[in-house]
């Protein structure tokens, strides 16, 4: 079934920046082929080795992209936010898994009928383009926080990339006390797969850059952000912490990010 926003008759596209702004012909054409999908906390929604006949763009929640390796271990290479897009248009099977790390609702659309508006539309093909620079300018910063020999220091690169990249998820980023806090989106278990670590070291990390006062852990999922700097200079990445210094954040909380 389509979900149709009961103003405007369209796919809520309102709800993702990037296709709110497509010509209005354009979403009434992707409206007719667009449904809305509830995932549960845990559903797989593509295999790896198998077609895809769907494109997604990931309305609310987080979806993780993972790995089976080998020895029968999960490795979780990525994660997908609101306005990220999955499936493979023009191409093959999908190399890893899409699951739903939370609950999540996902806009999709057929694969062909997607590729015939793509092949049509200069707009369309413009954003898809840079959905796909995106993902790759993200997993460059990726590999840069996972050759971190240390724990707490891909942790704290983790900290930093909440902070850019997936700053604009609704709920991200708040304030505690006049300081930045910083939620997080996936679970323990998920982040240790995403950073090549066990669950118990990244507890110890967590708590290692709270001994060293770089963080003050308020709950599992809240942290505050106490410096920055020294976040940014333990990930190895000091001009992602200056360009978190120069964002435009509240006065007050730009001051609580710098060393104390």
């Amino acid at each position: 079934m389509t979900f149709l926003d009961a103003t405007n008759r369209l796919c809520a596209f309102s709800m993702i920046a990037d296709l709110a702004e497509l010509p209005h012909d354009l979403r009434e054409a992707l409206n007719k082929i667009c449904q809305l999908r509830h995932l549960r906390q845990g559903q797989v929604i593509a295999h790896p080795g198998e077609p895809h006949d769907l494109v997604g763009f990931v309305a609310e929640g987080i979806l993780r992209m993972q790995k089976t390796l080998p020895d029968g271990r999960q490795h979780v290479v990525g994660l997908l936010v609101p306005g990220d897009v999955y499936g493979r248009v023009f191409d093959g099977a999908m190399q890893f898994s899409i699951e739903a790390a939370t609950e999540a609702k996902v806009f999709v659309f057929p694969r062909h009928a997607f590729e015939a508006l793509l092949s049509a539309s200069p707009a369309l093909d413009r954003l898809m383009l840079l959905h796909f620079l995106t993902e790759i300018d993200r997993t460059r910063d990726w590999m840069v926080i996972l050759s971190n020999p240390k724990v707490r220091g891909r942790l704290a690169g983790f900290l930093m990339m909440l902070c850019t990249r997936f700053r604009n998820i609704e709920g991200m980023l708040g304030s505690m006390n006049g300081m930045l806090t910083v939620s997080i989106p996936i679970s323990r278990a998920d982040l240790a797969h995403l950073l090549g670590a066990r669950a118990e070291s990244i507890s110890r990390a967590f708590h290692a850059l709270a001994d060293d006062g770089m963080i003050d852990i308020i709950r599992p999922d809240l942290v505050v952000l106490r410096s920055i700097e020294d976040l940014a200079d333990e990930a190895g990445e000091p001009e992602m912490g200056e360009a978190i210094l120069t964002e435009d954040l509240p006065s007050h909380r730009i001051g609580s990010l710098r060393r104390l």
